[in-house]
């Protein structure tokens, strides 16, 4: 009786495990965020494991059962020629020895992104799917089209499969993220990658610098190769693809190999989450079979999350430009991995209080994917950290705020310095004004000095110029150099410039649909109601009344005015003459040959046809790739028997659209 009592809590902590895992993996795998640490969850994923070993009981819908998880997106669901299993993984350098044996393998990186597999026929790349479930995916083939590394054409004409990953590099990570408002970055290039590359739209895929990297060649019709993986891989590099980077390692070697990659990752510009171990020669892999998770013939190896235990010293608040006021975890320096850290960052109030943090306590410290420092546990759990009533950088009051992602903190004083200093610097970016040579720290020393307050100012700095000239680690050179990028500042685009006020929720890729909805009219945009920029393609309530809220605001319209003149809008150039002349267009849906909607709406205006936002009796045709839709566009062209086209219907009427 004993014995079941024993087994009997055993299976109610399996249960309990599974709902935890299933629950992880749901928000890893599809809703590109976590709700616990990779260390957390591989940890409750082992329990789990061993208590099903235990216990000789498996049951139904254990994630450890599961490839991936159900396939829940709006994209196309296609299934795998043959399924994508996961890995059996180990921490034993000497499990990865013992299981090559005396043969001869290849050790890769385990790349930390988004399984995809490539369809080439003809020499044509036909379809790119994500892994999904490992059984079933989603056709991202329009998001792949625009990674930035993927041949589109290839030499071979035969029939092409080819497994990879796509991922995106730290430094193109941190990047769009500065640009991100606090609530929406991202926690890392991972949620990043899956985000962008499972996007009903490409355009945001374009602009994210999204890489494929081969790991595995799936077939080839008509090709003979050696017996020999690695050489497929050499096969597919010289076709153009980017592989995945490996070692030829032996049981000799192994050992070796493992800490020269580990020496690499500080270098190692992308996410990666441990290495992959297998053998080299096909025949042989191929008398190895599968289990129903695993393949036989390879085994992922993770580093064991070197763990070191530290005291709080104190949690340090920061003010962005939003005004979200971030925690950052300061304590006693220890050594992980090799270098000494003394911070980690909290993320937010959410956090913050699920850690139970307060100063002087004992935590557990290490760095997820052995670069970032991260809280694992939190041993002593006092809470005694207080949330600030004031933000640490101007003393205004502080309140908080709930989203998606959690609670978080942020200051109510529009003119809190910090929240100054950056959104003077985010309208200087490159991405927004692109004022070269004028640094965060250079702001900060015009906003000291009164020459800067609102980004007016930056177009009478040159009034400044000789008290500029004077200041220490500027001089006449660098006076000339900035005055010299704000006058070629002033030729912009729209666009560009509209992402530069910095309007919460407002990225560029909004900012270019809100300006080609509106004809590049600032005097629309402003005036624009809610409800109408609702119904901008992609937008919603949220992204309208952040719009609507700041042009509403007297100060920032009279901001936008006074700057405006100051400013040559670069305008996109309509044909009066063309095959559409005089035709006006509505757009709805999802779109497959153009990169997004402004790119079809420049080809129209460029055969001189105009866009039109809503559906009249004026309207010459609507463009929806789903023609039998109910939405409210379909219905109402129905109604006044307008003319509804598919893309390809329109491409075949009118072939100009498709030259640049």
């Amino acid at each position: 009786m004993e014995n079941a009592g024993e087994n009997a809590a055993q299976i109610a902590r399996m249960r309990e495990l599974a709902a935890i895992v299933s629950e992880a993996s749901k928000a890893y795998h599809h809703e590109s965020r976590e709700i616990m640490s990779d260390l957390e969850y591989d940890k409750l994923y082992d329990e789990l494991a061993a208590l099903e070993k235990a216990t000789g009981t498996v049951l139904a819908g254990s994630p450890t059962m599961k490839v991936g998880y159900e396939v829940i997106s709006k994209l196309a669901k296609v299934t795998h020629d043959t399924p994508i299993l996961s890995l059996d993984k180990t921490k034993d350098v000497e499990a990865l020895k013992s299981f090559l044996g005396d043969r001869e393998g290849y050790l890769s990186w385990k790349m930390d992104g988004l399984t995809i597999v490539l369809k080439y026929s003809g020499g044509e790349l036909k379809q790119a799917i994500s892994r999904g479930n490992g059984v079933q995916g989603e056709d991202v083939t329009h998001n792949a089209r625009v990674f930035k590394n993927i041949p589109l054409r290839i030499p071979y004409t035969g029939d092409l499969a080819l497994r990879g990953e796509a991922v995106i590099d730290y430094k193109s990570f941190e990047k769009i993220n500065e640009f991100l408002p606090e609530d929406k970055k991202y926690k890392n290039p991972r949620n990043l990658t899956s985000g962008t590359v499972r996007q009903l739209k490409s355009e945001e895929a374009r602009g994210r610098n999204v890489s494929f990297f081969a790991f595995c060649l799936i077939s080839a019709n008509g090709v003979e190769f050696e017996d020999s993986k690695s050489k497929q891989l050499d096969w597919l590099s010289k076709l153009g693809f980017d592989s995945v980077y490996h070692e030829k390692v032996t049981g000799d070697t192994i050992v070796d190999s493992v800490e020269s990659f580990k020496a690499k990752i500080p270098t190692n510009p992308f996410g990666s989450d441990g290495l992959v171990l297998t053998f080299d020669s096909l025949s042989y892999s191929a008398t190895l079979g599968a289990t129903s998770r695993f393949p036989k013939d390879s085994l992922a190896f993770k580093w064991k999350d070197e763990v070191a235990e530290t005291k709080i010293i104190e949690v340090e608040w920061s003010t962005s430009r939003t005004g979200l006021i971030n925690p950052v975890a300061v304590f006693e320096p220890v050594e992980i991995e090799g270098t000494t850290v003394n911070k980690a960052s909290v993320h937010n109030v959410s956090v913050l209080e699920s850690l139970a943090l307060g100063v002087g306590d004992i935590v557990q410290v290490y760095k997820a994917n052995m670069i970032i420092p991260q809280i694992a546990k939190n041993l002593t759990e006092s809470a005694t950290i207080e949330i600030p009533s004031k933000c640490p950088a101007c003393g205004g009051d502080t309140e908080i705020f709930t989203s998606k992602e959690g609670r978080f903190l942020r200051c109510t004083n529009p003119e809190c310095g910090a929240k100054v200093i950056m959104k003077l610097n985010h309208y200087a970016s490159k991405s927004a004004m692109n004022i070269d040579g004028l640094s965060e720290q250079t702001i900060e020393k015009f906003v000291e000095r009164g020459f800067l307050s609102e980004y007016p100012d930056f177009y009478a700095l040159s009034s400044h110029a000789s008290e500029i000239s004077s200041m220490e680690g500027l001089g006449e050179k660098s006076c000339a150099k900035i005055l010299k990028s704000i006058e070629a500042s002033k030729k912009c685009r729209l666009p560009n410039f509209i992402y530069a006020l910095g309007i919460t929720q407002v990225g560029l890729s909004n900012a270019k649909l809100l300006c080609g909805y509106y004809d590049n009219d600032i005097e629309k945009i402003i005036s624009a109601k809610p409800e109408e920029l609702a119904e901008i393609e992609g937008f919603g309530e949220v992204l309208a009344n952040s719009l609507a809220s700041y042009f509403s605001d007297e100060l920032n319209v009279s901001n936008v005015r006074k700057v405006l003149p100051e400013l040559e809008i670069e305008k996109i150039e309509k044909s009066s003459d063309g095959p559409l002349k005089g035709q006006k267009i509505a757009i709805t849906g999802d779109l497959s040959l153009f990169a997004n909607r402004q790119a079809l709406v420049e080809r129209i205006e460029a055969l001189g046809g105009s866009q039109v936002s809503s559906i009249s009796s004026k309207t010459s045709f609507l463009v929806n790739n789903d023609s039998q839709s109910s939405s409210s566009k379909n219905k109402k062209a129905r109604q006044l028997n307008i003319p509804i086209l598919t893309e390809q219907e329109l491409v075949e009427k009118h072939p100009e659209l498709l030259k640049s």
